[in-house]
């Protein structure tokens, strides 16, 4: 449909010749017989614009009357821990009563909460201040949880390393120097180390998952839109995922009855259970810690790849078979496509991811955090410069691929549910898949130089993470034990563990979870290439 106009407005900035300089770029030009309506056209849709940009936005209203933020500020020296690991201190009190009272929980430096800046790991633009709270904050906060803080992200959560973020370093809180993973790298580390009890995290790649495995605690990515994204800054909309990090399976299954559900905005949710409707912490406290009659598919490619190290591949395999003791049967399963995985991801996250940067992703319903975007657009050579690595490579990917490769966005979306029918089918024979959640222990902390050099400490670490973003599936990281450093023998860092489940079925991998770590002490597992 055109855009209704009486007259063109006498400030109007549209020029002659506007028009052709856009297309300029395409190739494209307009005929010298239309380019006169074009003008018109274009200087129309202006003062259209110009209308809807004067109207009030609509976004949520927090209660800050029941909720204020306490103490706001950036933290000293002396509160700082584990390097950089808090983006931001101050005290949101949640409710009495709720069943997630006296529980404190950080939130990745990514989720909104109303008048909290939100740096987002970067330095590349001032930080912003958000005007509401996501969902997930409004939920903890109505389940009893105090809010203690935002936690340190990678830049622009375009890491799994924990050295990339302008606030500085995240510290492993098992070795010093050493990776806690990212791009959750400040919240898996403060849960880890005892100083908060949950972490909301994103994970658009693994980025729950792996730093749950360097840091030693469990990190839940849900079913695709399980858990509302409204609020949380989206890099791609197809594999935005948000979910907790914990010290225990029982604790994530709690939190994960909390945030769940569909809030009413975000259209990844549509497909979500009623808020307050799911009971996994119930069934797991209720149910046999025993897994008599649970089927366990042992994906061979996930422990196969050459990037898998011996110790992490032999430590993941010897708590493997102790589901044997609890009654559960093992079966070594192949699905070669896993291979395809990381491939598939990397297109999608490359181009969604630029358009995002850019401001040119749409077409989904929801809040849109709309002073982020204002505060980031446009992009500036100065501002560009600054960024990390990665983020100026997400752009020059993106920007190359949607050149070269016109359609290929949407065929990664095909293949990927093609892959995803292809679990899928094994979901009907096991009731979890499991392999390592990455393929090495964390590595030392990186320094930021020359791309490649920036880089090469993230290289391979999604290969078992990745794909199940772009599937959806449910995917869980449970710690099982200790490997050494590559760098140092004597240096031993946590081994994870992943938990994958069919489509809505987080209660499946909750089970088998909570199982292992109710019979197994993780922390006494060390890596032996002579144990059982």
């Amino acid at each position: 449909m055109s855009v209704l106009f009486t007259s063109i407005s006498e400030n109007n900035p549209v020029k002659p010749g506007d028009a052709e300089a856009l297309l300029a770029p395409l190739g494209l030009t307009i005929d010298s017989s239309e380019s006169s309506d074009f003008h018109t056209l274009l200087a129309a849709v202006h003062d259209c614009a110009e209308g809807v940009a004067a109207l009030p936005d609509y976004q949520l209203s927090p209660d800050q009357t029941k909720y204020p933020r306490q103490n706001l500020r950036r933290p000293s020296k002396e509160e700082q821990v584990l390097g950089q690991a808090w983006a931001h201190k101050f005290l949101i009190r949640g409710n009495k009563g709720g069943i997630l009272e006296g529980k404190s929980v950080s939130l990745k430096d990514v989720i909104a909460v109303a008048g909290v800046p939100q740096l987002m790991g970067s330095d590349i633009i001032p930080s912003w201040t958000p005007s509401t709270d996501a969902t997930v904050v409004t939920r903890l906060l109505e389940a009893g949880a105090d809010i203690h803080g935002t936690s340190t992200c990678e830049n622009y959560c375009h890491s799994t390393s924990s050295f990339t973020s302008a606030q500085g370093t995240v510290e492993n809180p098992h070795a010093t120097g050493y990776s806690a993973g990212g791009s959750t790298s400040g919240g898996a580390a403060l849960v880890s180390a005892g100083f908060v009890d949950i972490t909301i995290g994103g994970d658009q790649g693994g980025s729950i998952r792996v730093p749950a495995s360097f840091c030693g605690c469990v990190g839940l990515k849900p079913t695709y839109g399980r858990v509302p994204f409204t609020g949380i800054s989206s890099g791609d909309s197809m594999n935005d995922h948000a979910g907790p990090l914990t010290r225990s399976v029982l604790e994530a299954a709690t939190c994960l009855d909390v945030i769940s559900g569909y809030d009413g905005i975000d259209d990844r949710s549509l497909g979500s259970a009623k808020p307050g409707s799911t009971t996994f912490a119930a069934n797991l406290t209720e149910s046999s810690k025993r897994l008599e009659g649970v089927r366990i598919g042992v994906l061979k490619e996930g422990f196969e790849h050459s990037a898998v190290s011996p110790s992490v591949k032999h430590s993941v395999l010897t708590a493997v078979k102790k589901f044997k003791e609890l009654g559960a049967t093992l079966e070594e399963v192949s699905l070669p496509d896993h291979l395809h995985g990381p491939a598939i991801w990397t297109i999608q996250q490359r181009i969604a991811g630029a358009q995002t940067l850019l401001g040119r992703n749409t077409g989904r319903r929801g809040l849109y955090t709309t002073e982020m975007e204002q505060a980031r657009l446009p992009w500036t050579d100065e501002g560009f410069q600054r960024a990390f690595p990665s983020t100026k490579n997400v752009i020059v990917n993106g920007l190359y691929l949607m050149s070269r490769f016109p359609g290929l966005y949407g065929k990664t979306a095909n293949i990927g549910r093609q892959l995803s029918d292809k679990y899928e089918a094994l979901f009907e024979k096991y009731d979890v898949l499991v392999m390592p959640t990455t393929p090495f222990v964390a590595p030392k902390n990186g320094k930021r130089g020359l791309p490649l050099e920036s880089l090469k400490p993230s290289m391979g670490l999604t290969i078992n993470t990745a794909v199940f973003n772009v599937t959806g599936h449910p995917a869980m990281s449970v710690p099982v034990g200790f490997a050494p450093a590559t760098e140092d023998m004597d240096v031993m860092l946590p081994v994870g563990l992943q938990i994958v489940g069919g489509f809505w079925q987080e209660e499946k991998i909750l089970r088998v979870g909570h199982a292992w770590e109710s019979h197994f002490d993780w922390k006494k597992m060390l890596f032996s290439m002579n144990a059982n």
